[in-house]
């Protein structure tokens, strides 16, 4: 498969549409993105729980963002690279401004964590206490519970001459110990590992929970490291224990596999992994700001880091591990319960027993429903137990099945959609599975079902040299009445039952005879040595897509310079493509109306006068993370609506194998559109972005109701 990107930079769009100035950062974009993230911790309308939820979801995030996205950035610096982004930023521009943009952003999350909602929790009955107001009794539990349950996972490491640095794994959390010898007067210095196999957050059992001014506490405990540090002298008995200090450190996390022709994909990443373990660079230190200067000088020269790598933190470290108290039973303090449902279509197919329920007769006949019409699933509002994996189980153990073909880039780690396959290999099925090794952060999660998906015999291909399978598709070969039947399921998100349920997603359940015959194609491509370089339906990368949205694109350029409508709604997780953006600018000056719906990075620039004043660009962030990728085209009141698995970026138009499928069933279509003009219409979760490129957040106007999307489609949903 090679890329068809010729006639994509062909087409006409003016030069100075490339200038810096009509270019956002992407790393600056992305920071502002997860400003929108802590926003949501931030707001009194959210619930508290689920206010901690965002606030642990923000240094997730950041996690993330150091291990990939920093990392690749210093190591540009090393290797010296120069070139340009399409703002005009060298990388070591882009680094110094990660570090001026950020620094104040962590500071807020953690002075608004100590400052208001730890107070909050309090009036609330969770208490997260400091060890030292701890009462005489309290103490005496935990110091038992440290001698049985903490004590016999420490490891104290010695620094000095004869113990060289230790090594600290990736987003490690430490205690420095510093210590003095009472015979030699001697100053030591030792690291402790605080266990992330124990529970970050200790409570007390409920006979100690009494405390002052505390009234019907629901939850009380202190942070582990707190407990481990004020009962330190079980560690280094003899020794004075002078002070001890906390760290945590990232490291570069991001797999560089050399996939030369001769190598064996799933070899080379294994490799990697355990390369990876032995550590990458480390990227940042978080420390607290009572660490003396010596002992932070020392760390930085043991790894290796300038004053800007460290990030200075006035409170608790790593604040992700809060996402821990939503396991509370306080429903009061969270979102509303809220339980997927079947598409009305589905139900008048048979009862909704469950897709594990493999035996019952009454169970959903899936392929009399898409015979009948293609289907349009969205979760998490429709249950993907519901859907996607029950049209996949039933696959599995219908006799009339000849194979099944599917990709898989994400999945839990007790996938059913993984037993499914197994099943339908068992059950002598032609069953082939193309598991994306490359898959960031789940590499080894994939390698592990890849081996049990091979043992069990399904044909299993581990992606492709040069590319990363990212595209979410499914094909089922059914033998019906002499003739074969294809049926497909194209979507956005991954075939992960978990993410499901917090994750915006679509998916089309198809048979229509086109649709089977381009994924024939594009699996023929996956699994042998087909060079497709035409499709019926599908825009494919990064064969076409690139070279088709443009045309659509263009084409919308063309009706308004006849004169007629000119409509572009696109939503996706980001917009980075600058050749993508140079066409949207120009279809803005032909007087196109776009509406971009963009969680993530957006590197547009809109409402310039002259420039891009017909573009309009809103955020969403709230309850789901908003994943699907919509595009709608007016085409002259032909409408075209597609959804798929691709973002506008290069990676996704260029590096990797991705599908966008149009939908062309009427009423899907006008379902499309409207969850579009839903999402257009929130002023709750709704974010627009500014020339400057600051974000404001929507707010009800005066006597004007709150239109939470989420909400809104949850009730659609319930009440169809």
């Amino acid at each position: 498969m090679s890329k068809n990107k010729k006639n994509a930079t062909e087409t006409p769009v003016d030069k100075n549409l490339s200038d810096r100035q009509y270019y956002f950062n992407r790393e600056f974009s992305w920071l502002e993105f997860n400003r929108r993230v802590l926003s949501e911790g931030l707001d009194p309308r959210t619930p508290l729980l689920e206010r901690l939820k965002f606030l642990g979801i923000f240094s997730s995030n950041l996690d993330e963002y150091f291990m990939v996205r920093v990392a690749v950035l210093k190591k540009q610096i090393e290797a010296e690279v120069h070139k340009l982004t399409p703002d005009g930023r060298t990388p070591q521009e882009q680094l110094d401004g990660i570090n001026q943009r950020l620094l104040p952003i962590v500071s807020l999350q953690h002075q608004f964590f100590e400052e208001t909602l730890r107070p909050e929790l309090g009036k609330n009955g969770i208490y997260i206490l400091n060890y030292i107001d701890l009462k005489k009794e309290q103490k005496t539990y935990l110091q038992n519970y440290f001698e049985e349950h903490i004590f016999p996972v420490l490891t104290p490491l010695a620094i000095d001459a004869s113990h060289p640095f230790p090594y600290l794994s990736n987003l490690s959390f430490n205690l420095a110990v510093m210590l003095k010898n009472p015979e030699t007067q001697e100053d030591l210095l030792a690291r402790i590992k605080v266990p992330k196999i124990l529970p970050r957050f200790l409570p007390l059992p409920e006979k100690l929970q009494i405390q002052e001014n505390i009234q019907a506490p629901n939850w009380i405990g202190v942070p582990l490291e707190q407990v481990i540090a004020h009962n330190l002298g079980s560690l280094f008995p003899g020794m004075d224990i002078q002070e001890y200090h906390l760290f945590r450190i990232t490291r570069d996390a991001d797999l560089a596999v050399q996939e030369d022709e001769g190598d064996d994909l799933l070899l080379a990443i294994q490799k990697e992994l355990r390369k990876q373990r032995i550590g990458g660079t480390v990227v940042r230190m978080e420390i607290n700001p009572t660490m003396p200067s010596k002992l932070k000088k020392i760390l930085m020269e043991k790894l290796e880091l300038s004053e800007k790598d460290v990030y200075t933190v006035d409170g608790l470290l790593d604040l992700k591990d809060l996402m821990s108290f939503l396991g509370l039973p306080l429903p009061n303090l969270k979102d509303p319960s809220w339980t997927s449902t079947m598409p009305q279509r589905l139900r008048h197919h048979g009862d909704d027993i469950g897709a594990a329920d493999i035996n019952n007769k009454n169970r959903i006949d899936f392929f009399a429903a898409i015979r009948e019409k293609d289907l349009l699933v969205h979760h998490p509002y429709h249950s993907f137990a519901s859907t996607v994996q029950g049209f996949i189980t039933q696959a599995a153990h219908d006799p009339n099945v000849l194979a099944i073909k599917m990709t898989l880039y994400r999945t839990s780690g007790d996938s059913p959609i993984v037993n499914a396959l197994i099943a339908g290999a068992e059950n002598g099925k032609q069953v082939a599975a193309l598991v994306e090794l490359k898959a960031r952060f789940d590499e080894e999660n994939n390698i592990q079902w890849a081996r049990k998906l091979e043992q069990s015999g399904v044909h299993v291909v581990y992606g492709l040299a040069g590319l990363k399978t990212h595209t979410k598709v499914v094909m089922v070969v059914r033998q019906e009445e002499g003739h074969i039947r294809r049926y497909v399921h194209i979507g956005t998100g991954n075939y992960n039952p978990k993410t499901a349920k917090l994750y915006t997603d679509l998916g089309l359940l198809s048979c229509r005879p086109e649709l089977g015959a381009d994924l024939a194609d594009l699996f023929n491509f996956l699994t042998g040595y087909s060079r497709q370089q035409s499709y019926r339906k599908l825009l494919v990368a990064p064969v076409n897509m690139r070279d088709r949205f443009i045309k659509l694109i263009r084409r919308e350029i063309e009706n308004c310079k006849d004169g007629d409508t000119g409509r572009i709604v696109a939503k996706m997780n980001s917009l980075v493509d600058s050749e993508i953006i140079a066409n949207l600018y120009a279809a803005s000056q032909a007087g196109v109306k776009i509406d971009l719906i963009i969680r993530g990075i957006c590197c547009l620039r809109p409402g310039l006068k002259d420039m891009s004043e017909n573009i309009k660009v809103v955020s969403i962030i709230g309850r789901y993370l908003e994943h699907s990728r919509i595009f709608y085209f007016h085409n002259k009141g032909k409408e075209e609506v597609y959804i798929g698995s691709a973002d506008w970026m290069p990676r996704n138009l260029d590096r990797r194998v991705e599908a966008i499928t149009p939908v062309e069933d009427p009423d899907l279509t006008k379902e499309l559109q409207e969850i579009l003009g839903i999402l257009l219409s929130d002023n709750r979760q709704a974010w627009d972005l500014q020339a400057d490129g600051q974000y404001i957040q929507r707010r009800p106007s005066d006597n004007s109701p709150e239109l939470g999307s989420h909400k809104i489609l949850m009730e659609t949903v319930a009440h169809s």
